[in-house]
């Protein structure tokens, strides 16, 4: 029986092979990690048989424990990511600390194992003895420390050593050169560029190991005779940090909340300055005040104080001060200003008594929402989130579908999607999907389904009687406006109390008539919801009428393997729960299509048409029939 609980597990189990695939595919790992990595893929290879049997299990019992593997393996990943393709020289200079992240791998891997209930999930013998075995390596690999390159190490110490005579010692960096592979212009451009992710990822905190490491990088170069100096930014240099201990920084120059010098002054509704970063903190915390004066602010407008930047930059050269370099998620870099300015000006359109302005203002959200990711967090960041919604219950038609689609857009962010939802979108959103026009009902069921990506949100469409039009979409809707409906119906239906809204609405009628329907092309959105609904009791009585199992024995014998795989499927939970939908099943000759498809369907094909063989052969009513040895 297939339901909540296998199908998360189903999920969970795919992500996480997937991860042990992408690690099985990585070539050249650095040769100071390199019998590490090996040694770390090889045992996760060993994980693939224990996720598989765990794929079919219809239990909560191992979705934590899954849970807790899938974060291992991911920690696994990063590891052997930056093992792959991060800077060789730093990994060598750090190659204490890089062995101390192994080890935490195999502690999360380790705990994730030993939270495991094999028992319990009834996982077969020779899988446990394979975990086991690679519980024990784990253990072992703990306790082992690796015999260092003692040569290596000590011509890094004698590189980076300030009073070692030996340090100008060109052997030296030529022998260090070949052990670290950065011998050719080639290898020297490639770790070039592996250290600016690794300075712009802001990865390493102490910046003397960042000079440490672009030094000899520079000496590799010096060898190979590649003249270029000066490859990275630090995000503070080491001269500006020493500077700034006796400069006496402007405090106008200085944000009111960090108390350093400011890199993105904005200004809010009181008129005070702020760096961006710091007050876009404070408002996404809920606060609606001025940090500094308190007052209520009656607006979220974040103003570039393009002013006193120029002021700031003006004095950072005056003064060869180097200003922080901030990543690009801290905020915009200056070319971005001009987008600003221009969504700070929108939103302050969407307050207009002129109908016409706020029109056009709605509309260009919605234009430059779709186009550029960047700017549906700057429209958020702006406060513009709290007047669309409010847009959305204009009696204007225009402005409604406008309005809904320009927040569609915006959802597209993760963050943005509980801002919406906080501001009581979602009932507005539902109305407009009733009573809208064809395009804003069509954009609305797309922002349901965007939305209620969000556990939080799935339960908030189906208690505030969301389903209800989503089935009237799916059955009266366009083309477009069905498939909508269907996606925004089936991650709601995930939530077990939707599926029985979804029931009374009058789901399985229009998922039926979706099967008839061969020009629509929409059999796997049907079959993918009737598999979900049919975990529910209500669903089951519901389907389990006689024309629906012939509907879904036709599939099984002329669908698409998609398709005979998910009916399939369906008939094995209708007929985990009734003898009757088995018997039926039967009668419209679907014992000769399931052989067909253990012996030509998809993997989970064949193992769902056996199960249902043998739960046909255990049947009291049906005697006549034999599972496949």
């Amino acid at each position: 029986m297939e339901g909540e609980g296998s199908k998360e597990n189903a999920e969970l189990v795919t992500e996480m092979v997937e991860v042990i695939e992408k690690v099985g595919s990585y070539v050249g790992f650095r040769m100071t990690q390199r019998k590490e990595c090996l040694n770390l893929v090889r045992r996760l290879k060993l994980l693939v048989p224990l996720l598989e049997e765990i794929r079919e299990l219809d239990s909560d019992d191992a979705l934590s424990c899954l849970l807790n593997l899938k974060n291992a393996l991911f920690a696994a990943k990063k590891l052997l990511k930056s093992c792959n393709s991060g800077s060789k020289i730093y990994l060598a200079l750090e190659s204490e600390a890089v062995r101390r992240r192994f080890h935490g791998v195999y502690e999360k891997l380790n705990q994730a194992l030993n939270e495991m209930p094999y028992k319990k999930l009834g996982i077969s013998e020779e899988v446990r003895e394979q975990a086991e075995l690679m519980h024990t390596q784990l253990n072992r690999a703990k306790r082992r420390t690796e015999t260092q390159d003692m040569e290596l190490a000590m011509d890094m110490m004698v590189v980076f050593s300030k009073n070692d005579d030996r340090s100008a010692d060109g052997a030296i960096i030529e022998r260090l050169a070949k052990k670290l592979d950065l011998h050719t212009v080639a290898d020297l451009k490639t770790e070039t560029v592996a250290i600016k992710k690794l300075v712009k990822a802001r990865s390493v905190h102490n910046p003397e190991t960042v000079q440490q490491v672009e030094d000899l990088l520079e000496k590799f170069k010096q060898i190979v005779g590649i003249e270029e100096s000066g490859i990275l930014d630090y995000s503070v240099s080491s001269t500006s940090l020493e500077r700034s201990k006796s400069l006496l920084i402007p405090h106008e120059f200085l944000c009111p909340i960090t108390l350093e010098i400011m890199t993105d002054p904005v200004i809010i509704a009181t008129g005070q300055t702020y760096e961006r970063q710091s007050i876009q903190k404070w408002l996404n915390s809920g606060r609606k005040t001025c940090p500094k004066t308190g007052q209520t602010l009656n607006h979220l407008i974040l103003a570039p104080n393009f002013a006193l930047h120029n002021l700031i930059l003006q004095w950072c050269e005056k003064n060869n001060f180097d200003l922080p370099i901030k990543d690009a998620c801290d905020g915009p870099d200056p070319s971005s200003f001009a987008l600003i300015e221009e969504i700070s000006s929108l939103i302050q359109n969407l307050y207009s008594s002129q109908v016409d302005v706020k029109r056009e203002a709605i509309f260009r959200i919605r234009t430059i929402s779709k186009e550029n990711p960047d700017s549906r967090v700057l429209i958020a960041d702006g406060g513009g989130i709290p007047p669309l919604v409010r847009l959305l219950s204009n009696k204007d038609f225009e402005i409604q579908e406008h309005t809904v689609t320009a927040l569609l857009n915006l959802s597209l962010d993760e963050a943005n999607k509980r801002l919406i939802a906080g501001e009581g979108a979602i009932p507005s959103i539902i109305e407009v999907l009733q009573n809208g026009t064809e395009e804003a009902r069509e954009n609305s069921a797309a922002a349901l389904f965007s939305l209620s990506i969000l556990d939080e949100n799935k339960v908030l469409v189906g208690s505030l009687n969301g389903i209800p039009p989503l089935v009237d979409l799916l059955c009266t809707g366009t083309t477009r406006g069905k498939k909508d409906a269907a996606t925004a119906l089936f991650n709601l239906v995930l939530n077990p109390a939707n599926k029985s809204r979804a029931v009374k609405a009058g789901i399985i009628p229009a998922l039926l008539r979706l099967l008839e329907d061969k020009n629509l092309s929409m059999v796997d959105e049907a079959l993918s919801i009737l598999l979900l609904i049919t975990s529910h009791p209500e669903g089951r009585n519901e389907i389990g009428k006689l024309s629906v199992i012939q509907n879904l024995v036709e599939i099984v014998r002329d669908g698409t393997p998609k398709n005979k795989e998910c009916a399939t499927a369906v008939l094995l939970e209708l007929g985990s729960n009734s003898s009757s939908c088995l018997l039926a099943a039967l009668q419209y000759g679907v014992y000769d299509y399931l052989i067909e498809i253990t012996r030509s369907g998809t993997s989970r094909a064949q193992r769902k048409a056996n199960s249902l063989l043998h739960l046909m052969s255990k049947c009291e009513h049906i005697p006549f029939v034999s599972p496949k040895s």
